[in-house]
């Protein structure tokens, strides 16, 4: 077992000024941030930054896969009604170009929290309506109905995590996920001309040629952004790392995703889901798309 951490995956403690400004206020509001709750190693860089990714449904999932920390129950507590004001109230005071939306799973809410989602972008538009919105979605176990509600609100970006390679999606996640469920939720986005986007978690026990299958598959049903990152265990309790890949394996894999055609490959071992480079890139590429010419995009 992998017991110490590489150099390469040392950070500094988060703090500063932005950083205590955009904690203190999304407790004010009752707001929730993955980048908290998953304990992201990229808190300090991105909060210092101006950049957060806010975490909508409440801070506990239905679902229990085995490398995340957010805490899991069977009927978590209702939405908050006035969330998804707060959050546009939180994102028009912090002025952000992009924000990312995401959620627990809610497999107790009839709609598994879809309506919610839309109206969290909605209440985003209105108060900032320049302001780019990504939502990382769960699975909505493959009910591609409930999608559409969530894309009818016109998101900028539709993310949603495949974790990690075919093979090994009954040990990583939840049994109620897997891979074809989360590749339908990709192809039936990009069906209704999303931008689609999704996350692979290295590190897990995976080959180098099964990470390179995954993105062909991938690429197979035009997911446009891919990220990559190291897995980091985050309590004893979680599922242990089985290798820490270096920057060069990394390296490799965004020159692949690139040479495949994926419009953007965020790759190395600090990378997240939501990596502030990856939303700037996807900011400006979405950008230049809208003010292209018809039939030019």
């Amino acid at each position: 077992m992998v017991q110490s951490r590489p150099d390469w995956l040392k950070v500094k403690m988060p703090g500063g000024d932005r950083y205590n400004r955009i904690k203190a206020r999304a407790r004010e509001l009752r707001l929730h941030t993955v980048c908290e709750e998953a304990r992201c190693p990229n808190v300090g860089e991105c909060w210092g930054g101006g950049t957060a990714t806010f975490m909508v449904l409440g801070d506990t999932c239905t679902r229990g896969c085995r490398f995340c920390a957010v805490m899991t129950a069977r009927n978590p507590a209702p939405p908050d009604a006035a969330e998804p004001a707060n959050l546009a109230d939180a994102i028009a005071e912090m002025e952000l170009d992009f924000v990312v939306v995401t959620s627990v799973n809610r497999d107790d809410l009839p709609d598994q929290g879809a309506g919610h989602f839309a109206a969290c972008i909605t209440a985003s538009r209105a108060r900032s309506p320049r302001t780019l919105v990504e939502v990382l979605i769960p699975d909505l176990r493959g009910d591609t109905a409930l999608l559409d509600v969530i894309l009818a609100a016109r998101p900028d970006v539709l993310a949603h995590n495949v974790e990690t390679v075919p093979r090994l999606q009954a040990p990583v996640r939840d049994p109620r996920a897997s891979w074809a469920q989360s590749l339908s939720i990709l192809a039936h986005a990009k069906t209704r001309g999303a931008l689609t986007k999704t996350s692979i978690q290295i590190g897990h026990g995976e080959s180098e040629a099964e990470v390179l299958a995954a993105m062909k598959e991938l690429r197979a049903i035009d997911v446009d952004f891919l990220t990559l990152g190291q897995y980091l265990r985050p309590t004893p309790s979680h599922l242990a790392v089985t290798e820490f890949v270096t920057p060069e394996v990394f390296a490799r894999y965004e020159a692949a995703g690139l040479a495949q055609g994926f419009r953007y490959v965020a790759s190395g071992p600090l990378v997240r889901s939501s990596y502030k480079a990856g939303e700037y890139f996807m900011r400006d590429f979405i950008r230049a798309r809208s003010a292209a010419p018809q039939g030019e995009a």
